[in-house]
């Protein structure tokens, strides 16, 4: 036990250390290991991670074996455990990849079964978060504690910083419109860490028949919603720096469209194009590679628009998707697709009818203005 805790003390400097370096004292829920290990210890812990899930330079799970935990299985979300699948790409794994049995909750099933939660005593979730409605790590959070909930098993939720959480923007969903891109009635850009969402998904009673998870998050040391992150790991094959996370909320409407977003170069989320866009001052040719396999338009010349040598500005903008709705209108410009992006069936049709934007952003006030007064109460950090 007293080897235990020195170690325990190591982790904790490291963590400290490392975001000193950087000029932010930040430490992720996974580095209070003093928090949750006495929930841990002896018992049979299943874990939902990724590649994103480290303390320092070292994963969550190396760390917690380490310390003598008994970790029986790990759930692992879109892009697999070690986060270079292509996205929407089903995640399955051959026998013996691990040191541990890896369990897909992006394949046959999203949801944890009743058999995959046998054995388990406790479940870990420790995964990084961009803010966006659509990034479908926090669909599968979801679901975990939908099935932590109707197995009685506790969920420690490891929180991390959001790294767009300075801000909240964009339509509530309607419920209409859920899909596994949207389950909440929350806004495009929601505000919220994981652990501050998981206590609204809870307390709103958005599990299925409004059941209640067993739940323990562990906040973030040093952090707050007005203070920038910027992310160790990529949090996906696709955001692979500040600026791609920045314009990730607005760009990935794009994914509704005709126009690539840039999958398949070196630059994802930091422009867009299309073979036929009509100002050819920008281009780039998408290439089929590890976690953008068979990109649209693979391997013709895009043309289109840059944002690559801009800085990260963390606000959500409809001004590029409007712009250029207008020069290829004469195109089968969206896709039903974008819909479920959107959170509702009013976004394309007032784009299609030449709405400004502020004319759009009046039409969410509303709803935007109550959801912000219900977030307040789930909220832990200023």
């Amino acid at each position: 036990m007293q080897k235990t805790f020195i170690f325990i003390i190591v982790v904790l400097s490291a963590c400290s250390n490392s975001a000193q370096q950087k000029n932010q004292p930040v430490s992720p829920g996974a580095c209070q290991i003093k928090d949750y290990f006495p929930l841990i210890e002896g018992r049979k812990v299943s874990l939902c991670v990724n590649h994103s899930s480290i303390i320092g330079k070292t994963h969550l799970s190396d760390t917690l074996i380490s310390l003598g935990v008994n970790i029986v299985k790990v759930f692992t979300p879109e892009h697999g455990f070690k986060g270079t699948i292509s996205d929407g790409a089903a995640v399955e794994y051959q026998e013996n990849q691990e040191s541990f049995k890896l369990l897909s909750l992006y394949g046959k099933n999203k949801k944890p079964t009743p058999g995959q939660m046998e054995g388990i005593d406790i479940m870990i979730f420790d995964i990084q978060d961009v803010g966006t409605r659509f990034y479908t790590y926090i669909s599968t959070m979801h679901y975990v504690m939908e099935a932590c909930a109707e197995n009685e098993v506790p969920l420690i939720i490891l929180d991390r910083p959001n790294p767009n959480g300075s801000y909240i923007d964009g339509p509530v969903l309607d419920t209409a419109y859920r899909s596994f891109v949207g389950m909440h009635p929350i806004p495009i850009v929601h505000g919220l860490t994981v652990g501050e969402l998981a206590q609204m998904i809870n307390g709103e009673g958005w599990l299925s028949n409004g059941i209640q998870c067993d739940l323990t998050v562990i906040p973030v040391n040093h952090w707050d919603h007005a203070k920038t992150y910027s992310l160790p790991v990529r949090p996906s094959p696709n955001l692979p720096n500040d600026l791609s996370i920045s314009l990730y909320p607005s760009l990935c409407l794009f994914e509704g469209t005709i126009m690539s977003v840039g999958r398949g170069t070196d630059y994802p989320f930091q422009q867009i194009g299309h073979p036929d866009y009509p100002d050819n001052s920008h281009t780039f040719t998408p290439k089929s590679r590890e976690g953008a396999k068979w990109p649209p338009y693979e391997n013709e010349k895009c043309f289109g628009i840059s944002r690559i040598d801009e800085k990260p500005k963390y606000q959500l903008s409809l001004a590029l998707i409007i712009d250029t709705y207008q020069k290829m209108r004469a195109y089968p410009f969206f896709n039903s697709y974008f819909e479920k992006l959107a959170g509702n069936n009013q976004l394309r049709k007032q784009i299609e009818n030449e709405m400004t934007e502020a004319e759009i952003r009046n039409s969410w006030k509303k709803e935007l203005a109550a959801y912000k007064k219900k977030r307040v109460k789930y909220l832990l950090y200023d």
